[in-house]
C-alpha cells in the first residue's frame, strides 16, 4: 500500500467516533475509538533497531500516518509504546510473542497440522474412565502437554500479537519469513490451530486489508438503519 492510501484514514476513525450509533460496532466500547498519537519516522528507527528487523511497509506507514494503535478491528489495534526507553506492544496476549526473535523467519509452512492432529488424538475421553478423579489427573496432564507444545515459542517466532478478539482469540502479524506482512488468527485456545487469514480469493490478508476492511465494516454498521427506525 502506498503512502497516500493511509491519508484519510485516521480522519475516517474520527468521524466514525461522532456517530450515535458507533457504540453497536463490536468492541468499540473496549477501544472507545481512541487512537494514540502516531510514531515519527526516528521512533520507528529506533523500534526497527531494537527488535531487529523492518517492519512490514504496509503497518510501518499505518504507524507513521494513522496511530501507533487504537481503535481497530475488534478491541483495537495493539499500541506500540516505548517504556524505559525500550520499545513494546502492549495488550492481552501481546506477552506471546518473543520480542527477541522478531528477526527470525516464521516457520515458512506455518504450524505443521500434524501436531495438532496427534495431540487431538491423545486427549483422554471422561467415559473411559472408571473413576472421576483419574480422569482429572489425566486431562491436567494433557492440558499441560498442549500448552508446552501449541505455544511453544519457535511456533510463531518472527511475529507479533496485534488484536484481541476476546476468549483468547487474537491476530498475529508476520514480521519476518515467507509470510512476512500477512495476518494469521490464533484460535489455539479452542482447540484449533494457528492458520493464516485470507480474503473472499482466498489471497492471504495483508495489514492493509485487515484493517481497512474493518473500518468498511464499522462504517457500515454504524451508519445502518435500527430496526423499526
Amino acid at each position: 500500500m502506498v503512502d497516500q492510501d493511509w491519508a484519510g484514514v485516521r480522519k475516517r476513525i474520527v468521524g466514525l467516533s461522532m456517530l450515535p450509533a458507533s457504540q453497536k460496532v463490536f468492541g468499540s466500547l473496549g477501544h472507545r475509538w481512541r487512537l494514540e498519537d502516531p510514531l515519527g519516522e526516528g521512533d520507528i528507527v529506533e523500534l526497527e533497531s531494537q527488535i531487529g528487523v523492518r517492519l512490514p511497509s504496509e503497518y510501518r506507514d499505518f504507524l507513521a500516518m494513522v496511530a501507533a494503535g487504537g481503535a481497530g478491528p475488534s478491541y483495537g489495534v495493539f499500541p506500540v509504546r516505548r517504556v524505559q526507553g525500550r520499545w513494546r506492544w502492549e495488550g492481552d496476549g501481546a506477552d506471546l510473542a518473543d520480542l527477541s526473535r522478531l528477526a527470525d523467519p516464521f516457520p515458512d509452512n506455518g504450524p505443521d497440522p500434524q501436531v495438532l492432529e496427534r495431540l487431538l488424538a491423545e486427549r483422554p475421553e471422561e467415559e473411559d474412565f472408571e473413576e472421576i478423579e483419574n480422569f482429572d489427573t489425566a486431562i491436567d496432564a494433557w492440558d499441560k502437554r498442549w500448552e508446552s507444545v501449541m505455544f511453544a515459542p519457535e511456533r510463531t517466532t518472527g511475529a507479533i500479537v496485534l488484536c484481541h478478539h476476546g476468549c483468547a482469540q487474537r491476530d498475529w502479524l508476520v514480521l519476518s519469513g515467507s509470510h512476512r506482512g500477512t495476518m494469521w488468527s490464533d484460535p489455539r485456545a479452542d482447540d484449533a490451530d494457528l492458520e493464516p487469514l485470507a480474503d473472499a480469493e482466498g489471497k492471504p490478508l495483508t495489514f492493509s486489508r485487515w484493517f481497512t476492511d474493518w473500518l468498511d465494516k464499522a462504517e457500515h454498521d454504524a451508519r445502518r438503519p435500527s430496526v423499526g427506525s
